[in-house]
């Protein structure tokens, strides 16, 4: 006798682990920069250049790119844009971790702090957080049938499961020109950019992946003219297009992530180009998408959960099986608003630009849903009425705390909750005062274990003397509590289809005190 079985391909988070780490540096205005008044702006990124695996542990190379808004009070200049790196290495305890892994390292910038020593030199200090995991596939072998010509009896389990029909890293390239409107003086420089997505969205087709969304481009620069006035342009970019995917197909549920790849100076490609009159007035866009995707397609099956032997001893052996079910694929929205105070010198005069990210610094499992803690932290770049520090940047932490839902979660359940800034408001309510209103957005793709021990192997002999002397030709046997017709036809090796029709039953059903009419077939 042999089991039929199927292959049921599944994936998994193996092994993970978070670490934070410190990085400061000292760094020299270089001497082709103008003195340092006050700092106004920065951002930073984590670039992971090396990942080496070995026992318990992963070494980690890898660099904070970072870049620093300054305002100089030097003639002819204004703002300036200085850039930097600060490299690291370290060694990141991850149990259970062998050489031979395919460990997968992300960073992100928690906090980055710029502080001025003096006028040609900054101080630089973060705390970046690694994350560092191994995501395996692997393949399940459940029995879905039996071949032999043995008499035997099994049941089967209906369950409904998630399996893994594509996994693949794939890149998505765009290539815009975006010229600017006629009352906009000509570009002599860029002091600073922003690009981030908005509302990006995949669909499933058949042998592809539609994916479409915008970009929301912000351009701090420098005008051309005596004076180079500072300007600012915004411009939100519908894109769309399509991936080759080989294999998917309509109703296939995505799981996929989208990020901006970056380049040296750790912000995605803006250049200036001349337009047909051969004026500076067009930014070059040029950004990569690297999107790592997973498609799982839900498939019910009956697998067969015991068997035993009619003529015959049956043995089989049996193992925990790693099994999963989709649960919820699911997205929330939660409001946060906020009135912030400004203490500088001089009040605001004008608003030029507001840059928000989500952190989530916690997500706990409650009650139907997924309780989700981080801050909304903010950073907003504005013109003062200080002539001597005519520019000046706000930073904020607002914190939020929201409950996405999904109805029948348990502590037990695989899920990692996404968060990003989906609409962002900053407004002046007088000089000294903002008006904060954001909307965050929040993803998760929920899947429950389903706990089923996989029987493996099955193996046919010959029923002992002492078994075959024991058992009675006919019995009649007093249903207990916790009994059903699977356990008692096992008992007395009799085919559960014999006792209902013995017994005259039309289902499964009995309870206790009832007496059924055992007869051994020959």
């Amino acid at each position: 006798m042999e089991l039929l079985k199927k292959n049921i391909h599944m994936d998994r988070v193996s092994k993970e682990a978070v670490s934070q780490i410190t990085l400061e540096e000292d760094l020299n205005v270089p001497e082709n920069k103008p003195d340092v008044n006050t700092v106004n702006l920065n951002k930073g990124c984590v670039v992971v250049d090396e990942i080496r695996p070995g026992t318990d542990h992963v070494n980690i190379r890898g660099r904070l790119l970072f870049q620093i808004l300054y305002h100089t009070d030097e003639e002819g200049c204004g703002l300036v844009c200085l850039e930097g790196k600060i490299p690291f290495e370290e060694k990141m305890n991850l149990q259970g971790a062998v050489n031979t892994d395919n460990v997968t390292v992300e960073g992100e910038v928690e906090d980055l702090s710029i502080s001025l020593i003096n006028s040609r030199k900054l101080s630089v200090q973060s705390v970046v957080t690694l994350t560092a995991w191994v995501e395996e596939l692997y393949d399940e072998e459940a029995p879905i049938g039996i071949y032999g010509e043995e008499a035997v009896e099994y049941r089967k389990a209906p369950v409904n499961l998630a399996q893994v029909a594509i996994s693949k890293n794939d890149i998505f390239r765009i290539k815009e020109e975006i010229g600017l409107p006629g009352n906009y003086p000509n570009i002599f420089q860029i002091l600073w950019n922003d690009v981030t997505l908005e509302n990006v969205e995949f669909r499933v087709m058949s042998e592809k992946i539609q994916l479409q969304g915008e970009i929301h481009l912000f351009v701090l620069y420098e005008g051309e003219g005596e004076e180079h006035p500072v300007r600012t342009f915004e411009y939100n970019l519908p894109f769309g297009g399509t991936l080759e995917c080989h294999g998917s197909r309509e109703g296939m549920i995505p799981d996929i992530r989208c990020v901006m790849g970056v380049q040296e100076h750790g912000q995605p490609y803006v250049t200036v180009k001349p337009d047909l009159d051969g004026e500076e007035r067009v930014f070059g866009l040029e950004l990569v998408l690297n999107i790592s995707m997973k498609l799982y397609e839900e498939e019910d099956l009956e697998i067969i959960t015991d068997i035993y032997g009619v003529t015959n001893q049956v043995e089989t052996v049996s193992r925990p099986a790693g099994l999963r079910r989709l649960l919820a694929k699911v997205n929330g929205k939660s409001k946060v608003t906020d009135r912030i105070r400004v203490q500088e010198n001089g009040g605001v005069m004008q608003l030029l630009h507001s840059e928000g990210w989500v952190s989530v610094d916690d997500q706990q499992i409650v009650e139907n849903g997924i309780q989700v803690s981080g801050s909304l932290q903010l950073c907003v770049l504005y013109i003062t009425g200080n002539d001597e520090s005519p520019y000046a940047n706000m930073q904020a932490q607002i914190p939020y705390q929201y409950t996405l839902e999904v109805m029948g979660i348990t502590p037990q359940d695989m899920s990692r909750v996404r968060a990003r800034v989906e609409q962002l408001q900053v407004a002046m309510l007088d000089g000294e005062e903002m008006d904060v209103k954001a909307v965050l957005d929040f993803s998760t793709t929920v899947f429950s274990a389903v706990p089923m021990d996989i029987i493996q192997s099955v193996q046919c002999r010959e029923l002992e003397a002492g078994i075959v002397s024991a058992l009675p030709g006919m019995a009649v046997y007093v249903v207990r509590t916790g009994d059903n017709l699977w356990n008692i036809g096992k008992k007395y090796y009799v085919p559960v289809e014999s006792i209902r029709r013995i017994n005259g039953l039309e289902g499964d059903r009995i309870v206790p005190g009832q007496k059924l009419l055992i007869v051994k077939e020959a």
